[in-house]
């Protein structure tokens, strides 16, 4: 399609169709992960934060650019979920500054559009790093520049931008020695890029992966295999949002089957118990998440030999979808009239607005993300007030965030993200919450949030306070365990599938095939002559007994230190360990 001109309902069709083929790629964009830890999600993040912007269009009643951009901008922005999808949302956000008031796009307007998204997003980056998204969307604006005026029409000027955009793609490696040691090239840069082919596809009707010749990236240089080795089962609830259907339930059902062997879906509507086999559970709850939110996740490995029984069992049960919604319907006919409101909903009793309310509003308090039983009832006894269930695989969004802020009965809230990936997205609810004041603790992982609440004082005032608490956590080192999803090298390491490896707060520092074994090795590079406490926190697929084991192990290495050992049901993660 050739056109100098674009108009409200063009762009909003281009607009969907790039988050089409975003969704469509995102498991792609997951294997690109730079470390091979079963927790890659940038592609999951990125598709659900455009997701959220895509419901907003598609009820958009007067279609013009005004209202577009309110939807692309308004819907991104609550919806952004991990780094890439809150850079992705502020991306939008600066484009659709310039085109609201328009009534049709041309060139100049565009390219002005794509300048203003790129600074907005290095705006909301404290630290931009080159070889990323946003150097992939900076290439964008700048090709964009340079061709606006010799262009003849849209369909060139879109071609040479997304030509440059895929150069410069995959000159991120040499640009971020990290991505080249790995053999990926940046994941946010190849997120943006299928958003932008997406578009373009829509715009003109080509095939642009006819059009567009490179190859797509796959981790470590392999394509991902299809046929997936079952080792965990990943079972949790699922409280379903209101808008759940029978239509979504067969797409979920669709995907786990997908993605695993085995799948159950039971229980009523509102409350599904979700059941399957897989050898990446992280995938599994990122899906969940997107339906709704989730609750009891527990992720169990299985000997590849007992499986296949345990399969013909569950082949029986299916999707039960449609045989609770009857049962449902049938009963509420059965229940007598005069009866049927005397019992709340289950949705209903999750968040009693009595309790909520009722509550005298204090000076301070806190809101903290947290990802297992035995790390939230660490945290709900040091005073948080309200918890956010996510951390790796389910990074919550920014719209989850300000609803938890809006219900803790306090002038200031302190946020503690507890994790690098939700930072973002914290600081980003925090100038969309008007009536408090609210204060984000960079705390990139749970022992940095537990140590924040320790050195928080009652009787300081929220700047004392801010101040303590970052500089406590600065002197927090973390340690976390889990198995490799995939081969790579890195850091002259060679990783191999299966392998247990110990990843400290900025690089892995210990590979091996006994977990405690390598949670020593971990440590040993964590312990220096000014430590003097460790703490433990075994996930849920530990063995009490054997974490015992090992807190008895490191207590004998490092008699003079101070060890505790915590159970944190955390999914996952087989051991989080700090060091102070």
């Amino acid at each position: 399609m050739q056109s100098n001109k674009i108009d409200a309902r063009t762009l909003a069709d281009m607009f969907l169709a790039g988050a089409k083929r975003l969704e469509s790629e995102k498991e792609i964009i997951n294997e690109l992960n730079v470390f091979p830890v079963p927790d890659g999600d940038t592609g999951t993040n990125m598709s659900l934060t455009i997701m959220s912007a895509v419901n907003e269009v598609e009820n958009i009643g007067d279609m013009n650019l005004m209202t577009l951009s309110k939807a692309i901008s308004s819907g991104s922005l609550r919806g952004a979920r991990g780094n890439s999808g809150v850079i992705l949302s502020q991306l939008f956000r600066g484009f659709t500054k310039i085109i609201k008031d328009k009534e049709e796009l041309d060139m100049e307007v565009f390219t002005q559009a794509l300048q203003k998204g790129v600074e907005t997003a290095y705006k909301a980056v404290m630290k931009p790093k080159e070889g990323t998204i946003l150097t992939v969307a900076r290439a964008v604006a700048e090709r964009a520049l340079e061709v606006n005026t010799g262009s003849e029409d849209f369909d060139s000027y879109f071609k040479e931008i997304i030509f440059y955009a895929e150069d410069v793609l995959q000159k991120t490696p040499d640009m971020l020695p990290v991505l080249k040691e790995a053999g990926v090239v940046d994941s946010g840069g190849q997120g943006l890029l299928e958003i932008l082919k997406g578009g373009y596809a829509e715009y003109s009707g080509e095939d642009v992966d006819a059009i567009f010749t490179v190859s797509k990236p796959c981790a470590a240089g392999s394509a991902p295999s299809k046929e997936k080795i079952i080792t965990y089962e990943t079972s949790l609830t699922l409280i379903t949002k209101s808008s759940y259907d029978k239509e979504d339930s067969e797409n979920l059902l669709e995907y786990l089957d997908a993605n695993g062997k085995g799948a159950r879906i039971t229980g009523q509507q509102e409350s599904l118990s979700i059941s399957v086999f897989s050898d990446e559970p992280g995938r599994i709850i990122s899906k969940c998440l997107s339906f709704g939110t989730i609750d009891n996740v527990v992720i169990k490995p299985w000997d590849s030999e007992e499986i296949p029984a345990v399969l013909e069992e569950a082949e029986d049960d299916g999707n039960a979808f449609a045989e609770n919604e009857e049962k449902s319907a049938s009963s509420a006919e059965e229940k007598p009239a005069d009866k049927a409101s005397d019992k709340p909903s289950e949705k209903a009793k999750d968040i009693p607005a009595a309790k909520v309310f009722a509550e005298p509003e204090k000076e301070m308090g806190f809101v903290a993300v947290s990802c297992g039983s035995g790390l939230d009832e660490i945290f709900m006894g040091l005073g948080v007030d309200n918890l956010i269930t996510g951390g790796q695989t389910m990074n919550p969004s920014t719209d989850d965030v300000v609803s938890a802020i809006e219900k803790v009965p306090a002038k200031t809230v302190f946020i503690l993200p507890n994790n690098k990936n939700i930072i973002l997205a914290a600081n980003q609810a925090q100038y969309l919450v008007e009536d408090k004041e609210v204060i984000v603790i960079p705390t990139k992982t749970i022992p940095q949030g537990i140590t924040a609440l320790i050195t928080f004082m009652n009787d300081a005032s929220s700047a004392e306070n801010e101040a303590a608490m970052v500089d406590a956590i600065s002197r927090v080192k973390t340690g976390q365990v889990t198995y490799a999803v995939r081969d790579t090298s890195i850091n002259g390491m060679d990783i191999k599938k299966g392998n247990i490896m110990g990843i400290g707060d900025h690089e892995i520092l210990a590979v091996g095939t006994v977990v405690e074994d390598t949670a020593l090795s971990m440590l040993d590079k964590m312990v220096d002559d000014v430590s003097e406490i460790i703490c433990i926190y075994y996930g849920e697929e530990v063995d009490e007994e054997l974490a015992g084991e090992l807190c008895k192990n490191v207590e004998a290495k490092y008699p003079d230190m101070s060890v505790e050992l915590h159970s944190g049901g955390q999914p996952i993660y087989y051991y989080i360990i700090s060091v102070e």
